[in-house]
C-alpha cells in the first residue's frame, strides 16, 4: 500500500530558463557555458562600485516571447534588488521582477490535455556557481570551496506555476512540455544537465477537501528523472511526520541523488526577509504595444500545434508515445510530408517513431520522397516489415536513395501467400509438442513459431501476414 493512499499531493514548480542570448542581462561580458571560470566578468556582473546596469534587448523579447507561449498577459514591469548574502552573488543581492513582473496570469496544457495554470515568469539575473570539493558536493564535509563568476548576471526567466499538479509524472511531463516549449521558440536550450534549466519544487500534502498542507522547496533539480524521485520522497517522507504527530516545517532541501533522499538546507524564507527594493539604477520596463504583438505573431508552432498535425496526418492521438516522440525529435515534418506524397500516416508514423528515431539526426536530414516510397512499398505488401526496416537502415545511412532499388539489390520480395502457408504447415508438423501448447493458449509460443517462420523464410516473410495465420490455425 502506498504510504500516499489518502493522502493527496500537491506540487507547485519554479522552472529557472536561461536565456539564450549573447551576452549577460545588464552588461556586455559573453553568456556562454564551460568557459575558463572567471573569465566572462566585469564590474558590472560583479557588482562593482559605479558600475551601472544596461538591460539586454535581446533577453526582454526572449522573455516576451515565454510569455507569449504560456498565454500569459505581457505587462509593464519593474526590477527589484533582492538582498541576501551567499559567496555566488559578489554584490549580496541579485536583481529580480519582484511585485510587478513581466509576465502573469497563463496557462499551460499537457499532452493528455491537462492544464497547469501559471502564475508569473519573471525576469532576473543568475547566481554565479559555487563548487564544494572534499565531500560529497555539499559545503558540509568539503575542504574547500571555488567559486565561478562567469555565470552570475546571465538572464533568467522564472516559471511560476500555480500548485495544480497532484502526481510525480504530471510534475514530469509539465517540465518535459515546457522544456520543448522554450527550444521550440529559442528561448533555452533546453539542457538541464548544464544547468540552463533547472527546477525547483514546492511539495506539500493533504487530505482530500482540506486546505493545502506546509510546502518544503527541493531546490535545483536538473533532470526529469531526479524530480520525479525528489517528489515522491519529499511526500512520503511528510506523510511520515504528520503520522507520527509532528509538524511538516517550512523549508529549502536538497535532492541527494546517489542515496534518494532530500536533506535539510535552511528554514525559508519569506518575501520581508529578502528587504526588497526598487532597483534605483534601472528604469521601468515597459514594451510598447506593437512590439508585444510583433513577438506573440512571430512565434512559430509550438510543440502541442505540431502534435494535432502530425495525428491528424497519421490517423492517431495527439498524446500517444509514437506523436509525442516523433515531435520531440523533430521528425513531424518527415511523417507529415510522406503523407502529403502518399504514404499511409500509420505506416510513417510507426517507422518514425521507431527506426528513424533511433538515429534522428540523420532522420533529420532523410529526403521525405524516398522515406515515403519506403513506406508506400511496406504498406503497399511489396516489402515486409522487417524488409523495409533493412531498407531504411540504408537510407537513414545514406540521406536518401531510391527503396526500390536498394531492395531489388539485396533480393527483397513479397513471399507467394502459398509458399508462406506451406512453410508455416511445416514448421507446426515439425514441432508438434509446441504447436499443442500455443493451441491451449500458451502466449510464449506465438513469438517462438514467429520466429521459426521468420528464420526459415530468410526475413521475406510478413510478420502480419505470419501471425495472422497461426491465429487461424490455432483457433484463436
Amino acid at each position: 500500500m502506498s504510504k500516499l493512499d489518502g493522502w493527496e499531493l500537491v506540487v507547485g514548480l519554479e522552472v529557472h530558463c536561461e536565456l539564450r542570448t549573447a551576452t549577460k542581462l545588464f552588461c556586455g561580458c559573453p553568456n556562454m557555458f564551460g568557459d575558463v571560470p572567471n573569465t566572462n566578468v566585469c564590474p558590472v556582473c560583479l557588482g562593482l562600485p559605479g558600475s551601472l546596469p544596461v538591460i539586454n534587448r535581446q533577453a526582454v523579447e526572449l522573455a516576451m516571447r515565454i510569455g507569449a507561449a504560456l498565454n500569459c498577459s505581457i505587462e509593464p514591469s519593474t526590477f527589484h534588488r533582492k538582498n541576501y548574502f551567499y559567496p555566488d552573488m559578489p554584490k549580496d543581492y541579485q536583481v529580480s521582477q519582484y511585485d510587478e513582473p513581466i509576465n502573469v496570469g497563463g496557462y499551460l496544457e499537457l499532452p493528455d490535455g491537462f492544464r497547469v495554470g501559471i502564475e508569473r515568469a519573471h525576469m532576473e539575473e543568475d547566481t554565479g556557481k559555487t563548487v564544494h570539493l572534499g565531500g560529497q558536493g555539499r559545503i558540509h564535509g568539503s575542504s574547500h570551496s571555488l567559486v565561478d563568476y562567469n555565470r552570475s548576471g546571465v538572464p533568467l526567466v522564472e516559471i511560476v506555476s500555480a500548485p495544480d499538479m497532484r502526481t510525480s509524472e504530471q510534475a514530469r511531463a509539465y517540465v518535459a512540455e515546457l522544456r520543448a516549449i522554450l527550444v521550440a521558440i529559442g528561448a533555452s536550450d533546453g539542457r538541464m544537465e548544464e544547468g540552463s534549466l533547472r527546477a525547483d519544487a514546492n511539495v506539500s500534502v493533504r487530505r482530500p477537501g482540506e486546505p493545502l498542507g506546509t510546502r518544503c522547496e527541493i531546490k535545483n533539480v536538473n533532470s526529469l528523472r531526479s524530480l520525479g524521485r525528489a517528489i515522491e520522497y519529499e511526500a512520503a517522507r511528510q506523510v511520515d511526520l504528520i503520522d507520527a504527530g509532528e509538524k511538516v516545517q517550512q523549508q529549502t532541501r536538497h535532492w541527494d541523488d546517489a542515496n534518494g533522499r532530500t536533506i535539510t538546507g535552511r528554514t525559508k524564507e519569506e518575501a520581508e526577509d529578502y528587504r526588497y527594493f526598487l532597483e534605483p539604477d534601472l528604469v521601468p520596463l515597459a514594451p510598447d504595444a506593437g512590439w508585444v504583438e510583433r513577438v506573440r505573431s512571430a512565434l512559430p508552432a509550438l510543440p502541442a500545434a505540431r502534435r494535432q498535425r502530425v495525428a491528424s496526418a497519421a490517423g492517431a492521438e495527439p498524446a500517444s508515445q509514437a506523436v509525442v516522440t516523433v515531435v520531440d525529435l523533430e521528425l513531424d515534418d518527415l511523417v507529415c510530408a510522406a503523407v502529403a506524397a502518399g504514404a499511409d500516416g500509420r505506416t510513417a508514423l510507426a517507422r518514425a517513431s521507431n527506426e528513424v528515431a533511433a538515429n534522428a539526426d540523420a532522420g533529420r536530414r532523410l529526403d521525405a520522397g524516398a522515406f515515403a516510397d519506403l513506406v508506400k512499398l511496406e504498406a503497399g505488401g511489396a516489402l515486409t516489415a522487417t524488409q523495409a526496416k533493412t531498407v531504411l537502415g540504408e537510407l537513414l545511412e545514406a540521406g536518401g536513395g531510391d527503396p526500390a532499388t536498394i531492395a531489388a539489390a539485396r533480393g527483397f520480395e513479397a513471399m507467394d501467400v502459398s509458399a508462406l502457408d506451406a512453410t508455416i504447415d511445416e514448421i507446426i508438423a515439425a514441432n508438434s509438442d509446441e504447436w499443442a501448447r500455443y493451441c491451449e493458449g500458451d502466449s510464449k509460443m506465438q513469438g517462438f513459431f514467429v520466429g521459426l517462420v521468420m528464420k526459415a523464410t530468410q526475413g521475406k516473410a510478413d510478420g502480419k501476414a505470419v501471425n495472422a495465420a497461426l491465429r487461424e490455425r490455432g483457433g484463436r
